[in-house]
């Protein structure tokens, strides 16, 4: 095998990897899809995607970071979730990185709901909290995967035609 057909290989891995890693917290989803894509690129001297196709790219790669934030944070603040609350969404998504997939799902809301039952002894305000900043993950979430395939379709559709 040449040396671009790693790459190209290498650039597909970094695709899959990042559209896992929109699920999975522990791994920068729409960072790695969007570094796969430009590797590929540049295997191919830029002639079948460019610099315009790239850029739009990126600006979808970087809104996904703002979702990622934005999404979580609303949710848990609409329901008036303390730091306690957040700290503890955070804390209990990287502890159910631990359980597999349904510890990535169920570790936020445990986290979220043990923080603000810290906070405020009120198991009914803790639970809502946990549930709102859960919704708020998953909406998140779903979003960015639709982000995800919607770059790897401009991508496809700016490399094939």
């Amino acid at each position: 095998m040449d040396l671009d057909g790693f790459y190209y290989i290498l650039a597909a891995f970094l695709v899959l990897l990042g559209i896992a890693g929109t699920v999975l917290p522990a791994l920068p989803g729409l960072p790695l899809v969007f570094v796969g894509m430009l590797l590929a690129s540049w295997v191919s001297k830029f002639e079948k995607v460019g610099w315009i196709t790239l850029t739009i790219l990126g600006l979808l790669t970087l809104l996904s970071m703002v979702v990622d934030f934005a999404a979580t944070a609303m949710g848990a603040k609409r329901v008036g979730a303390s730091k306690l609350a957040i700290v503890g969404s955070v804390i209990g998504t990287f502890a159910g990185l631990f359980f597999g997939l349904i510890g990535v799902f169920i570790g936020p809301f445990v986290g979220a709901l043990v923080g603000e039952w810290i906070h405020t002894r009120q198991l009914d305000q803790a639970t809502k909290v946990g549930v709102g900043t859960w919704v708020g993950i998953v909406v998140g979430t779903v979003f960015k995967l639709g982000l995800a395939f919607a770059m790897v379709g401009a991508f496809a559709i700016a490399w094939f035609v």
